[in-house]
């Protein structure tokens, strides 16, 4: 069973959540949260596999609570929000999801699993603003011909050190390579990286 804590400061939003989410047979919620603060005193004693976390709410946002849970929880943001600010800083922070608070069960149902397997989900339009910044945003926010050959190879599942010995570049700098990719994805580790990237179409798949 897919363990599920649901954070959100209206009682309504976190009830109807809660109803969505155990209509599915591999799903529980182990807990609720009304704020950033609360989220982050009772995550580790309920250790969810995955955290849906409201954006906006009094005192501790969800952003802030995200970065404060650290890497060791898979959060996807919930909100009634896209614009580009708030995605920027959710992802910057280490969401592994960005959907929308219209998102049908079906589809809910679907990125709780799919996060929880280390995919990272993105609701329709938010990956179309994503594909928009790195196609007509500033340089900072593109991928260099580096980075995605670096990406490539990680999604063929080699190792830093293949990496760098494929490349004939040294290891600390297949590393540096790797942190500035995940600043430009708004991303935390090597696996998100990937998927946003071959999501947006910024790297070859595999075989591709």
């Amino acid at each position: 069973m897919l363990a599920v804590m649901i954070v959100d400061d209206h009682p309504m939003v976190r009830e109807g959540l809660r109803g969505m989410l155990v209509a599915e047979p591999d799903m529980e919620v182990v807990g609720e949260a009304g704020s950033g603060e609360e989220a982050i005193a009772v995550a580790p004693r309920l250790r969810p596999d995955v955290i849906l976390m409201d954006l906006r709410m009094p005192g501790c946002d969800g952003v802030t609570a995200i970065r404060r849970l650290g890497a060791g929880y898979r959060v996807i943001v919930l909100t009634t929000y896209e614009n580009d600010a708030d995605i920027k800083r959710a992802m910057s922070a280490g969401a592994a999801g960005y959907l929308l608070k219209d998102v049908s069960r079906a589809d809910l149902a679907a990125a709780v699993r799919a996060v929880a397997g280390g995919e990272t989900v993105l609701s329709p339009s938010v990956s179309a603003r994503l594909a928009a910044w790195h196609k007509s945003g500033p340089e900072g926010w593109r991928l260099s011909a580096r980075e995605r050959q670096v990406l490539e190879l990680v999604a063929e599942g080699l190792t830093n050190g293949e990496i760098g010995r494929r490349l004939f570049i040294g290891e600390a700098t297949v590393k540096t390579h790797l942190l500035r990719a995940y600043g430009k994805l708004g991303v935390s580790d090597r696996t998100s990286a990937v998927v946003v990237a071959m999501r947006l179409d910024l790297v070859r798949r595999p075989g591709g």
